[in-house]
């Protein structure tokens, strides 16, 4: 079977480094995009050269009715979705709790956790056994933050993320015997745009002298790992 994967947050970072790997490896893509209309397009024109289809949705993934579109779409023009990769997240700039607001908070949980609960929901509507389906793989992109819990910069953004690894291990359970696997990968301090979200765009080279590696990753290095997981040989 054509393996037909969605990634969502796919026109940057960890999420078009992934599109990229998933093209090289026979995936037809499916590419969520918030606002980045040109680098999303980019990233589906090198994926048609490599060969494989590939096209790009715009979706804000907090908005349930947009979720749904965006599966409709692929499923339409791509075939069977076959896996979906919760990429996209949101990360405002560095605060204190003091300085955390309402609107902050449920802007972040909005998108980080219920959008993905809502494409993951659609996604087991399309791949469980019990809907007719053939089974699939769900990844979520989790965080470094959501086990260190980024005190004095994100730790609205680090709750969130643990809330993904907490639905990972009850959806995991849940849908397992439905032929579907879901998996999180928590990338540590990883070179993309995202730092620049938090306002501090070299954060990983401030960093980096502590780590064990003495350096930063690269979002090709969370995409190997998410592609591996996608694959029959993560069974």
């Amino acid at each position: 079977m054509q393996k037909v994967t969605i990634i969502t947050g796919g026109s940057r970072g960890i999420g078009k480094a992934t599109a990229l790997c998933l093209a090289k490896r026979g995936h037809h893509v499916c590419i969520g995009y918030r606002s980045r209309e040109e680098q999303a397009n980019e990233v589906v024109n090198m994926i048609r050269a490599l060969g494989q289809p590939a096209m790009a949705v715009q979706v804000d993934i907090a908005d349930e009715k947009q979720v749904m579109m965006l599966f409709q779409r692929a499923e339409k023009e791509l075939g069977y979705i076959s896996g979906l990769v919760n990429n996209a997240g949101i990360l405002k700039p560095q605060a204190i709790i003091e300085q955390l607001t309402a609107e902050r908070l449920n802007e972040i949980f909005a998108t980080n956790i219920t959008g993905t609960f809502l494409c993951s929901r659609e996604a087991v509507k399309r791949m469980a056994f019990r809907h007719g389906g053939h089974g699939g793989v769900i990844v979520n992109v989790s965080s470094a933050a959501a086990r260190l819990g980024s005190p004095h910069e994100y730790v609205d953004y680090a709750a969130s993320k643990g809330a993904i690894d907490t639905m990972t291990i009850g959806l995991a359970q849940e849908v397992a015997a439905q032929g579907i696997r879901i998996n999180t990968v928590r990338p540590g301090f990883i070179y993309t745009d995202m730092h620049a979200d938090g306002g501090e765009p070299e954060r990983v080279d401030r960093i980096k002298d502590f780590l064990p590696m003495k350096r930063g990753g690269q979002p090709e290095e969370v995409a190997q790992a998410i592609a591996w997981l996608l694959s029959n040989e993560s069974s």
